[in-house]
């Protein structure tokens, strides 16, 4: 079986990324850049060996492209969301909403359009490794420690785990540091502003699709009823609470 993303981020060496991209221009650059840096890189220019490089070298981190000859980029993320959490950096040229929202939907981490900055890039990279690592920050999270219980589901600050009906409930990185944030501030809003920036970055204070796609995750994984959420409250064009 692959081992878990929190396993892989606990090994020792240099971070792995795996570049999924069919543009050999592309990923020339992207690899270039990348062991500059130190990183360790494989590279795939199709999803089906995308998935299978994925499975044997276990990477920290994904850069994928979309417009992949074998299969849509999407269908990779679903594959990968089927048993790892592994971040993914989707790289691509489609500017619209719809295509962001289709790639966070199915399980990304991060979007990032054509063309683009490498340092831009490398510091994405680097945010990505840092909320995919359970030992990344220290304790258990801003203000909290122990378990959280609500009637419909539990969670382990310290552990780093959801449990729902008995059973472990999957999360991303960027979805686990988003509730992390909410339960840590009961009964307290906490502006869309603040979310982008502790979750994504400085550079994101204006992406709120990304909290719209990602609050929609969270409530179909662990609200009982998610279109009448109880415990993920929006208020609308300030922000979020979370409620036991």
């Amino acid at each position: 079986m692959p081992r878990s993303t929190g396993e892989a981020a606990r090994r020792t060496g240099p971070t792995r990324v795996l570049v999924v991209d069919d543009e050999a221009q592309m990923a020339r650059a992207l690899v270039m850049n990348l062991k500059a840096r130190h990183y360790a890189v494989d590279v795939a220019a199709e999803g089906g060996q995308a998935l299978r490089l994925a499975a044997e070298r276990h990477p920290d981190v994904v850069l994928l492209d979309l417009g992949l000859p074998d299969m849509d980029g999407v269908e990779v993320i679903r594959g990968l969301r089927g048993w790892t959490r592994v971040p993914v950096i989707v790289l691509s040229a489609r500017h619209s909403s719809d295509e962001k929202v289709s790639a966070l939907d199915a399980g990304a981490d991060d979007y990032v359009t054509k063309p683009f900055g490498m340092d831009e890039l490398m510091a994405r990279v680097r945010a990505a490794v840092r909320r995919a690592d359970p030992e990344g920050e220290p304790g258990s999270g801003p203000g909290g420690e122990g378990v959280v219980e609500t009637a419909d589901f539990t969670v382990d600050l310290r552990a780093k785990k959801v449990g729902r009906g008995g059973q472990d409930v999957r999360l991303t990185p960027t979805e686990w540091h988003l509730l992390e944030i909410l339960i840590s501030n009961p009964g307290r809003l906490v502006s869309q502003k603040q979310l982008l920036q502790e979750v994504w970055g400085p550079t994101y204070t204006r992406e709120t699709n990304y909290l719209r796609v990602y609050m929609a995750q969270l409530r179909r994984k662990l609200e009982a009823d998610p279109s009448h959420p109880r415990h993920f409250i929006t208020e609308p064009g300030m922000g979020y609470r979370f409620e036991l």
